[in-house]
């Protein structure tokens, strides 16, 4: 059973990572996973919220603060030495296979991908404390982390499975966090 997932998780990998492959998608997934992409955005959110909600912005702005280093730290500096897989571009049984984009591997381990948990634990934690300001514009955030998700794979830094992972665990401190912000303060209004 173990083979039949590593084989669906490669064949899966692969066809993101070679069978798609086309010179725009080589320049914009780049692009995705830099910071100076999608940093503006997340300023725009802070001051989006300062500019609206005044001192109660504040709060907000130190649980998306506790989000964020959650899930980096949860994916980074836990799972990430606890599994100690290797990424695909760094394999050595399945490195030859890959069609690395990025201009670096990475040596910090793939399991679980922190973009994932990063990206989709700020998604959540918006969706849930900001819905009611902005419903259809918090959908967007989900369709954001995916598209960065997905970068991670075309590039040749990460499988599937890795952003799987990094989905649930930014899913479930995002959902944490968002819970815990609104059990304590209610909607942002």
């Amino acid at each position: 059973m173990i083979d039949k997932l590593i084989w669906l998780d490669r064949y899966l990998f692969l066809k993101v990572n070679r069978d798609f492959q086309n010179d725009f998608l080589d320049k914009i997934t780049l692009f995705l996973r830099e910071p100076k992409f999608w940093l503006p955005l997340y300023l725009f959110m802070m001051l989006f919220v300062l500019l609206n909600f005044g001192k109660k912005a504040w709060i907000w702005i130190c649980y998306t603060i506790i989000t964020v280093a959650a899930t980096d730290t949860v994916s980074s500096k836990i799972f990430k030495p606890l599994f100690g897989r290797p990424r695909p571009c760094a394999d050595d049984f399945f490195s030859n296979q890959v069609r690395l984009v990025a201009s670096y591997c990475g040596g910090n381990g793939s399991f679980p991908s922190s973009h994932a948990a990063n990206h989709f634990g700020i998604a959540l934690f918006f969706f849930l404390t900001l819905r009611h300001t902005a419903p259809k514009m918090m959908w967007l955030f989900f369709v954001w982390a995916a598209a960065i998700c997905f970068s991670q794979v075309y590039v040749g830094v990460h499988y599937p499975s890795d952003i799987l992972g990094g989905i649930i665990t930014g899913m479930l401190i995002g959902w944490f966090v968002g819970d815990l912000y609104y059990r304590k303060n209610g909607i942002i209004q």
